[in-house]
């Protein structure tokens, strides 16, 4: 039970640090991005039609990847275990 819980906090921590960086990396894109404003006259696109809010793929997939870090950090743990004895 003690190995499960330690995969499983593992698993929460690895996650939390990736959304984490992804989140920093976008505010320091979003505080460095510096607008083109004068070469933006030259090309000329057409507005879009449609507008797409956050992420739209499976929920499930989230799932699936804690579950796969989980399993991954508990092998680990485990052969880091079997090694130390």
């Amino acid at each position: 039970m003690k190995l499960f819980l330690q995969a499983i906090s593992a698993s929460v921590v690895i996650h939390f640090l990736y959304f984490a960086g992804v989140m920093f990396v976008g505010y320091i894109k979003t505080k460095n991005y510096q607008p083109d404003v004068t070469g933006a006259w030259d090309q000329v696109d057409p507005l879009q039609t449609q507008v797409a809010f956050g992420y739209n793929g499976s929920p499930f997939l989230f799932l699936f990847t804690f579950l796969a870090v989980a399993m991954i950090s508990g092998m680990i743990i485990f052969s880091f275990k079997k090694v130390a004895e």
